[in-house]
């Protein structure tokens, strides 16, 4: 897997707009040469506003591939750069349908893991001024991911990423998001997701949630 890292962009919580009024977000970042740090919680220079939903050891970085953006200027802004999906990690050569949540990276002198495909929320909606975009990452797929900090390191714009690790069982992203997104009452392929020890513990609590209500209408089925 050949990959590199782009652009490298943070940013710190700012004054977002939004239906009128304003909401507090880390989603507009700005690249950066760098190096700079990354530590278990994150970026040096980086940090989120709703902390119950963004950032913390599983979301310490979040990924989204340059490969995307020629079909979102086509649908959004012409000038779309790289960060405007409010990624620190802008990449070449990461795609969701090849990456697997497991995967060890590591970029510059850090080492990360992914954890999870990134679920897009309302704050990227409105960081574009289109209110449908959230649900058009989903449908298209190209979500971008996240990565937890394994070894804690210097990374810079321009940096290799090399593949470290993989698991024995993976799920790529592309396959955790038609679960989540398009298969989420199938009790299967939660299973199978669910099987993935390096999953976050964010969508582990969601899914169990799911396979029991899936659970419980399999049997009502079964006894009606």
């Amino acid at each position: 897997m050949s990959a590199h890292l782009v652009s490298l962009n943070v940013g710190l919580p700012r004054p977002l707009a939004h239906g009128g009024g304003e909401v507090q977000s880390g989603i507009l970042k700005s690249p950066v040469r760098g190096p700079l740090r990354l530590r278990e919680t994150g970026l040096e220079g980086d940090g989120q506003a709703d902390v119950e939903h963004h950032g913390g050891p599983d979301k310490a970085v979040c990924v989204y591939a340059v490969e995307h953006l020629p079909y979102w200027r086509g649908r959004l802004d012409p000038e779309l750069e790289p960060g405007a999906f409010g990624e620190n990690f802008s990449t070449e050569g990461l795609l969701e349908a090849k990456v697997r949540i497991g995967d060890v990276f590591r970029v510059g002198t850090a080492v990360a893991q992914v954890s999870q495909p990134r679920i897009p929320c309302f704050k990227l909606a409105a960081r574009h001024g289109e209110g449908e975009l959230a649900r058009w990452v989903k449908e298209t797929g190209l979500t971008g991911f996240y990565l937890r900090c394994l070894q804690p390191g210097e990374v810079r714009a321009g940096d290799k990423i090399s593949l470290v690790g993989s698991p024995e069982r993976g799920v790529t992203i592309a396959e955790a998001n038609r679960i989540m997104h398009g298969q989420g009452h199938d009790a299967t392929s939660i299973e199978r997701l669910l099987a993935v020890p390096e999953l976050s513990a964010e969508w582990k609590r969601m899914l169990k949630s799911r396979l029991r209500k899936a659970t419980a209408r399999q049997k009502s089925k079964l006894t009606s």
